[in-house]
């Protein structure tokens, strides 16, 4: 059983850990108003495998032989469209509607893992799934304007990262961690080279600086992250992931003014209140990579 003190390290972790996240959306909205959103993803996954290349290089060729080499072009690829999905709505939507639909992810999973891995759902997963839905409805607010489109866009990012996340879990049961985060990172550069041929825009030496702070803070929240999840487990902590909203409505109104309407408040509870029945279910834990 996880004492106290732990799982107060975890959430200790796992806040920062968000902030780190809540951060790193704040640079990239603010970087987007000057830069292409092709250019923000390839300089993420530029810098992202500059901290990587050490640990590959250390671990040898050997850290790229795969059986499962379609399983990592199709995460890499599916990964990539869930990145350039989320940036695209970071710039065009507050941010704190971008963190909120992006914490659907956990609740997307279990429905994945029921048609992919033949998971069964609990009647408790199923209730959440329904409340974390009708949440995201009042988020969107169905009436036609170019809002809600974005908003589809970004819970689009959201369905392709938990599709990721799936296929993950089913690269972990033959596949180091290094080797997936390898080929992710990688095949992730690749990808996002290619749309740099019609739309290269050379950054500012300011604008460097704020994508290299995108690396930086991604990197470190995904480092908290894993630290918070080995101090307690995610039924115990893994509500505390939900704080990325709350920071990203403070971060949203500090640097934009964004004032939210009250639709989003009840939203905001119902995904929430999801999330938490999904995390006190018997599910396995799935980190954020």
């Amino acid at each position: 059983m996880t004492n106290p003190q732990s799982i107060q390290r975890g959430a200790f972790f796992i806040v920062t850990a968000e902030l780190s996240f809540a951060l790193s959306a704040t640079l990239i909205k603010l970087v987007s108003d000057s830069l292409p959103n092709e250019s923000i993803v390839f300089f993420r996954n530029l810098f992202g495998l500059f901290i990587l290349i050490p640990l590959i290089f250390n671990a040898g060729h050997q850290i790229l032989r795969t059986n499962c080499l379609h399983l990592h072009l199709f995460r890499s690829g599916i990964g990539m469209g869930a990145m350039y999905c989320f940036f695209y709505s970071l710039a065009r939507l507050p941010l704190a509607d971008s963190m909120l639909i992006k914490s659907t992810i956990p609740l997307i999973i279990p429905f994945i893992a029921l048609v992919w891995l033949k998971e069964n759902l609990s009647k408790r997963i199923i209730v959440a799934g329904l409340l974390g839905f009708f949440g995201v409805f009042m988020i969107l607010k169905p009436d036609g304007n170019n809002t809600n489109w974005v908003s589809l866009v970004a819970l689009s990012s959201s369905l392709m990262a938990a599709l990721a996340f799936v296929t993950v879990r089913q690269l972990s049961a033959t596949e180091p961690p290094l080797r997936i985060v390898a080929y992710f990172a990688i095949v992730g550069l690749s990808i996002s080279a290619v749309p740099l041929i019609w739309t290269w825009q050379t950054p500012t030496l300011g604008q460097l600086l704020m994508l290299l702070g995108v690396g930086l803070t991604t990197t470190i929240g995904q480092l908290l992250l894993t630290r918070g999840y080995q101090n307690a487990s995610a039924s115990s902590v893994g509500i505390f992931t939900y704080t990325s909203v709350p920071f990203g409505t403070f971060l949203g109104w500090l640097f934009w003014q964004e004032f939210l309407e009250p639709e989003f408040y009840l939203g905001a509870f119902l995904i929430i209140l999801a999330g938490v029945l999904i995390l006190r279910s018997k599910l396995p834990e799935i980190n954020r990579s």
